[in-house]
């Protein structure tokens, strides 16, 4: 029997304090924000997306994105990135020091009037400006996609749809681009079926996987993105988050669950499981949260074994 063909490694990028806390209706003062990202940074996690320099009208729990990435500067041992909705949000995350930006864009027109009130390609053709600024600054731009699988407003997104998009991406200069699945409606054949067209129609784009588990799928689909030979996947710590642009999100797929999932797999992600799970339940206390999606914080991991029953079992 063929063994599966996956990598030997993945590569997480932890997106709590952006996807996680924007889902968040109260108010979660900057201080215990700082000190959970402090908590993941002991994790052994080496990418984060850390903020997101939008409008504080347009999402009040992150007004505070200067004063969060200015005091965690000393967290050297990870890349931060931020998402920017446009050019002075670009601006903003520049001058505090942000050396990648990651851009937002919908696949479907009805989702991005909603999240962008513009269609996909107006809302493309607004990216050139963060591009522009970027280069000048010397700092690192990747793309994104959402709703990319399937819209709560038009249901699945054609392939060929994510493909226009990406070519326009790759005459922008943009090499990296992130596929969310939004909403939860993807399926592991439609995501292996979708990158392997789309790994080959643009050879030279690095994909990452940016899953949100609506529908208990995200594992699957991350295992046929990695047979597919896609590395990089965002999570979220105790599976926090979601688009409030997007009707019955919910969060993305828990980082301690995507670590387990891989190192049960054999693939290295170079993050301290147990850290993981132990930041987890710290994150779920400091936002007063009393429920989960993480598996990890409901069953444990597989290495946790229950003690052998005492005395011989008894039959009939």
């Amino acid at each position: 029997m063929t063994d599966l063909q996956i990598p030997s490694k993945a590569v997480i990028c932890e997106v709590a304090p952006r996807d996680g806390f924007q889902a968040e209706h109260d108010w979660i003062p900057t201080e215990t924000k700082i000190e959970i990202i402090r908590k993941l940074a002991r994790t052994g996690i080496q990418s984060m997306e850390i903020t997101s320099f939008v409008h504080p009208k347009a999402i009040p729990q992150l007004k505070d994105a200067e004063e969060v990435v200015t005091r965690t500067q000393d967290l050297t041992n990870i890349k931060f990135r931020a998402l920017v909705p446009n050019a002075r949000g670009a601006q903003r995350a520049i001058d505090v020091g942000i050396k990648k930006l990651k851009l937002m864009l919908s696949a479907t027109d009805s989702h991005s009037l909603s999240n962008a009130n513009a269609t996909v390609e107006e809302a493309q053709n607004a990216l050139e400006p963060i591009i522009a600024l970027a280069e000048k600054h010397g700092v690192t731009v990747g793309g994104s996609i959402s709703v990319a699988f399937g819209c709560p407003y038009e249901g699945i997104v054609p392939v060929d749809r994510l493909a226009v998009i990406l070519d326009r991406y790759t005459k922008m200069g943009i090499q990296e681009v992130s596929l969310a699945d939004t909403t939860g409606m993807a399926n592991p054949r439609q995501v292996y079926s979708y990158l392997g067209r789309l790994t080959e129609q643009f050879p030279a784009m690095t994909f990452s996987m940016h899953l949100h588990n609506t529908r208990g799928m995200a594992f699957a689909n991350a295992v046929a993105a990695l047979q597919q030979g896609v590395i990089h996947f965002d999570s979220s710590i105790a599976g926090l988050g979601g688009c409030p642009y997007a009707p019955g999100a919910s969060g993305n797929i828990a980082s301690e669950d995507l670590v387990h999932g891989f190192e049960e797999m054999g693939i290295e992600t170079e993050i301290d499981l147990a850290k993981m799970i132990d930041a987890a339940k710290e994150v779920q206390q400091l936002l007063g949260k009393t429920d989960s999606s993480s598996y990890m914080l409901q069953a444990g991991p597989c290495s946790m074994l229950s003690p052998k029953p005492e005395g011989q079992v008894k039959l009939g």
